[in-house]
């Protein structure tokens, strides 16, 4: 994602501490930009629609570790809208104290997503991983603690942020390692039908009556419209109630578009546009 210059000016909000791969993406994206770290995604959201903050930047999904848990739970209640899109790159580093070796290691600290994109790695090294609530602050701790034995994969921002060395780079378990991110505003800004590739992400429920989800998914097959992701979580208690989450290559206001989400609305007991934004020039690379 490139920035518009008729964005709004003022911080970027983040979920976590300083230097986290949340950090990172929004200096990616909007360098010169100040960032505010929030301890929660509802402190995020809440920070925008506050006024404290421009814009949040929300890790959605990751190549290797899939969904981050939560996200969809709370997007559709946030209040805010979906602009854009930025697909960043996760080179994990293992991050260590002064003095520390690879030989005096025998913990590492992460948070849960992180480690699991280094199992692997800390199989074969036989290092016992923590999990902690995110990667930059496993990286504070890290610091903090001062021990030889223990250290953190984080980001290289984290090192910089933290004073730590890096006792080895790239440390993940798959090269392609990448995070999709989502930038969240007040207020929609859909561009035009004619702008270029657009995605758009909406969630829907679909009637409690058999076939359902296959008849109100159908008319994006007979209109030729991509489906790029789809899934389901549960919504209720009891275990019967089930919303979808779906973003979709396209405008709503081109006509093939228009009218699978007619078909889709006509099966569905709710059907709510999250945003339309310009799809991310990363798409393109398996083309």
């Amino acid at each position: 994602m490139h920035e518009p210059e008729a964005l709004p000016g003022g911080p970027i909000a983040f979920q976590g501490a300083p230097g986290a791969y949340s950090d990172l993406a929004c200096r990616t994206v909007f360098p010169g930009r100040e960032t505010l770290p929030c301890t929660s995604f509802e402190d995020t959201f809440a920070a925008v629609v506050e006024a404290r903050a421009a814009l949040a930047m929300i890790p959605i999904e990751n190549s290797s570790a899939g969904r981050v848990a939560d996200i969809h739970h709370l997007l559709p209640e946030s209040g805010l809208h979906i602009i854009g899109e930025h697909f960043q790159r996760i080179r994990h580093q293992l991050l260590a104290p002064a003095g520390a070796t690879l030989e005096s290691l025998s913990l590492v600290r992460s948070h849960e997503q992180a480690l699991s994109q280094c199992r692997k790695f800390l199989l074969e090294r036989r290092l016992s991983p923590v999990v902690h609530a995110d990667t930059a602050g496993a990286a504070a701790e890290v610091a903090a603690l001062g021990d030889p034995t223990q250290a953190a994969i984080a980001s290289s921002l984290a090192a910089n942020t933290y004073g730590l060395e890096t006792l080895l780079p790239d440390v993940q378990d798959a090269a392609h390692n990448t995070t999709r991110f989502i930038v969240m505003a007040r207020e929609p800004r859909d561009p035009e039908p004619d702008a270029g590739p657009a995605i758009t992400s909406f969630v829907f429920r679909v009637r409690s009556v058999p076939a359902s989800l296959y008849k109100a998914l159908g008319g994006f097959a007979t209109n030729g419209v991509n489906i790029t992701k789809l899934e389901s979580y549960i919504i209720d208690d009891a275990f019967t109630a089930a919303q979808f989450y779906a973003d979709i290559e396209g405008h709503p206001e081109q006509r093939l578009v228009r009218l699978a989400l007619e078909e889709l609305g006509f099966f569905s007991r709710e059907v709510k546009i999250l945003g339309v934004y310009p799809a991310s020039t990363f798409r393109q690379q398996d083309d």
